[in-house]
């Protein structure tokens, strides 16, 4: 589809952000980072040619901006397909599909994302509340601007951190770029702009629900594990007890011989459920990283 050629970089990146519609946002956030970072570079170089000059002889080697957008879409494909672990072959029978999970990357990945998420939600849920107490109390200084441009600064570039984290254990797309700040505005300006976008909004909100999902990730996953591995194991203890396993259930403490080999069963069974679960919460988790961490597409 030919378009005229754009006469400013703003018209440039209109155009590609059309040519991506229907794309992943993530994609199409990193992709409008790439070209505006590129053509402002080749305008810092060429400082005498206009935005319109520039645009015409760069868009020759870089791209016109529907050749550009088919280049990203291409290339994500490609890169997807590489980096995404293959998925095991579907299974028609229930039991298949139940004991399938085990070979599937993404449940131990998701499951030690669940692990990982105490350790990460205590981090951001102490930088935002830290950040956000000190910028209150800041306001009335001098330093208050830049500290609170510093702290936005500094979430920005730990929802970039968890969005590699969430692409690489969750599978899925995230933004690989920042965006872009804008041009052609002043400092307070930008500042403002710094205050209305929802994104900054939704990425503190983000960090501060890591704390309970955190919480509840790593205690879910430890006592699915602990207590699964625990009953696989238990009919090892027969060689440590005398005609049984003691469960300390009063009356009922101890199974008979025979009922020993179900415990094992049990856990197993538990194991594979706690797979199949760490594999649902990590979809569910990336859907929400998805939404409250990724710069809307729209305009």
């Amino acid at each position: 589809m030919n378009h005229p050629t754009p006469k400013n970089i703003a018209e440039y990146l209109d155009q590609l952000r059309r040519e991506l519609r229907g794309a992943d946002p993530a994609m199409i956030q990193d992709a409008l980072y790439d070209a505006e970072e590129h053509l402002r570079a080749e305008l810092a170089e060429n400082p005498r040619q206009s935005e319109a000059e520039m645009l015409a002889r760069v868009t020759a080697s870089y791209g016109a901006p529907d050749e550009v957008a088919e280049i990203y879409r291409v290339k994500e494909g490609e890169v997807e397909h590489a980096i995404r672990p293959q998925r095991p072959r579907p299974q028609k029978s229930a039991l298949g599909k139940f004991f399938g999970v085990a070979a599937d990357p993404r449940s131990y990945a998701a499951l030690f994302y669940m692990l990982l998420a105490l350790a990460t939600g205590i981090f951001y849920f102490t930088v935002v509340v830290t950040g956000l107490s000190m910028s209150i109390g800041f306001s009335i200084l001098i330093i208050g601007i830049p500290f609170i441009i510093l702290f936005f600064g500094i979430v920005r570039v730990l929802a970039l951190v968890e969005g590699r984290l969430v692409e690489a254990m969750l599978g899925v797309r995230m933004p690989r770029r920042p965006a872009y700040p804008a041009q052609n505005q002043t400092i307070w300006q930008r500042i403002g702009a710094m205050f209305t976008d929802p994104r900054t909004w939704s990425t503190l909100l983000y960090m501060l629900l890591m704390l309970p999902l955190g919480v509840t990730y790593f205690s879910v996953a430890v006592t699915g594990l602990t207590t699964s591995i625990a009953l696989i194991v238990a009919p090892f203890a027969q060689f440590f007890s005398d005609g049984g396993i003691n469960f300390e259930l009063g009356p009922f403490d101890t199974l008979p011989m025979w009922a020993t080999p179900l415990i094992s069963v049990i856990g197993i069974a538990l194991l594979f459920a706690t797979l199949h679960l760490a594999r649902g919460v990590g979809h569910l988790h990336a859907q929400l990283a998805r939404h409250l961490l990724v710069q809307s597409a729209e305009k």
